[in-house]
């Protein structure tokens, strides 16, 4: 059995109950620590502190609440379950509201400690999670995120290299609610263009009659209403920063040459205009689209793909950095708790578990919009699968079909390959994938976790190597 490398202490006055929990525990966990005494105890957390207290709820004459209390004046967040009997529930939730994670009423059973330390452990690890994620986060004035899977800081890294070339054009690709306008931002806020204008266009909104107008501007007369001297059209209102051409390939061929005169001779003529206007505007375009495939279709001009793919930076749609699910939502719901004045604290286990599978079509944009949803009508302080039953969920047989299409194909050599071995690698991948969590991974592979820890040992798999 793999030993996971959590320390655990456990403050309890009873030996014949303590002595149960360290057997229960002790083959699982890399430390089990055991106190009598409060004073001994808070000692050694100022040393050291553990990663799960279990505590029992009464300590003669010191109660649950004031040890939770304690432990967290002094700035120390590992989580706590409290040990209770059955008569004492509303005291333990008392104490959850100040501080404590969870309980577990006696008589209990290995399962029921076991399933309640894991339901803990997990939920620490996504706090914290939630912390280095909004420590490293950038997010522009409505808070939309990006994330911290490796995908996503690629991404940043490649962002920042073009940001310091300040007239180099870039291309951002990804699914509509990815992050594409944030990732632009990030490029104009991190370069020597930051103090200038940042100009969003939408190609794919201005009808095609008023794409010119809307680009460079006019001069009086120009057209019927033309009444001002000068209008200047988005990109003399660049000047000097960034130009963001959302949607790049919904642009007409004609607006298509226009732009590509723009981007060679960074100048253009405004709409009934005679006089050349010269600008210095860094373009950034971005696109849900595959612009080859419409260069392939006569769509979109090829000239025009090479010079604004000079630097291409992909996005990875929601559903394929599954690792920044929760994170992000965790974030939102800070985000909207002070919007709407709420104090929702998290999720269940099974809402979590909902979110992340959830295929999110519509990335960030529709996950911070679930998680708005929830928070304006939730009622109670943790985001439960009820809250998500709006969501559409898919069924079984939908699923089946996925896997039945080859999203998750094996390629098998013609010199033949071992059963054993692929069945090796298939968990070594899924145990990487959640960082050694056994519970998730035997959620992902359908399997017991019994069944997954045999195999596991049978296979030879060093579960800790794949924290």
């Amino acid at each position: 059995m793999s030993i996971q490398a959590y320390t655990i202490a456990v403050l309890e006055m009873d030996p014949a109950l303590t002595s149960l929990i360290s057997e229960a525990l002790e083959d699982k966990y890399a430390g089990i620590s055991c106190f009598e005494s409060v004073e001994d105890a808070m000692e050694s957390f100022k040393q050291s502190e553990p990663d799960l207290l279990l505590l029992d709820i009464f300590l003669g004459p010191v109660n649950g609440l004031e040890i939770v209390d304690a432990i967290r004046s002094a700035g120390m967040a590992f989580p706590i379950i409290l040990i209770t009997g059955f008569s004492d529930i509303k005291l333990a939730v008392r104490a959850m509201r100040i501080g404590a994670d969870d309980f577990i009423i006696k008589p209990f059973d290995k399962d029921q400690l076991e399933v309640t330390v894991d339901r803990a452990l997990i939920n620490s690890a996504l706090r914290k999670k939630v912390k280095e994620l909004e420590a490293n986060l950038f997010m522009d004035d409505s808070a939309e995120i990006l994330g911290t899977s490796p995908a996503i800081r690629k991404a940043v890294q490649i962002a920042q290299i073009v940001a310091k070339a300040e007239d180099t054009t870039a291309l951002i690709l990804g699914e509509s609610g990815t992050g594409k306008e944030l990732m632009a931002r990030f490029i104009h806020t991190s370069s020597g263009r930051a103090r200038q204008p940042f100009v969003t266009i939408n190609c794919g909104a201005i009808p095609r009659e008023l794409a010119e107008n809307e680009f460079f501007g006019y001069e009086k007369g120009a057209f019927t209403g033309a009444t001002e001297k000068v209008k200047p059209g988005r990109f003399e209102q660049a000047d000097k920063g960034t130009i963001l051409l959302d949607e790049v390939g919904e642009l007409s061929l004609e607006m298509q040459v226009k732009l590509l005169r723009v981007l060679q001779e960074r100048t253009f003529y405004r709409l009934g205009g005679t006089k050349e206007v010269e600008v210095d505007v860094r373009v950034i375009a971005a696109t849900n689209r595959d612009l080859e495939q419409l260069v392939e279709e006569g769509k979109f001009r090829e000239d025009l793909f090479y010079r604004l793919n000079v630097a291409t930076i992909h996005l990875p749609p929601l559903r394929e950095r599954q690792e920044d699910i929760l994170p992000l939502a965790s974030v939102f719901v800070t985000e909207f708790n002070k919007k709407f004045s709420k104090t929702v604290s998290g999720f269940s286990p099974e809402a979590a578990d909902i979110l992340q599978h959830h295929p999110w079509k519509g990335n960030i944009r529709e996950l911070r919009n679930v998680i708005e949803r929830i928070i304006l009508l939730e009622s109670e302080d943790t985001i439960s699968k009820e809250s998500l039953s709006f969501l559409r969920i898919p069924s079984q047989s939908q699923k089946q079909k996925e896997l039945i299409e080859g999203q998750h194909s094996l390629h098998i050599h013609q010199d033949g390959v071992l059963m054993n071995n692929v069945v090796k690698d298939l968990i070594v991948q899924t145990l990487s994938m959640t960082g050694g969590n056994q519970i998730r991974a035997a959620k992902i592979l359908g399997v017991s976790r019994a069944k997954l820890r045999y195999r596991i040992d049978q296979l030879g798999i060093n579960a800790k190597n794949q924290e």
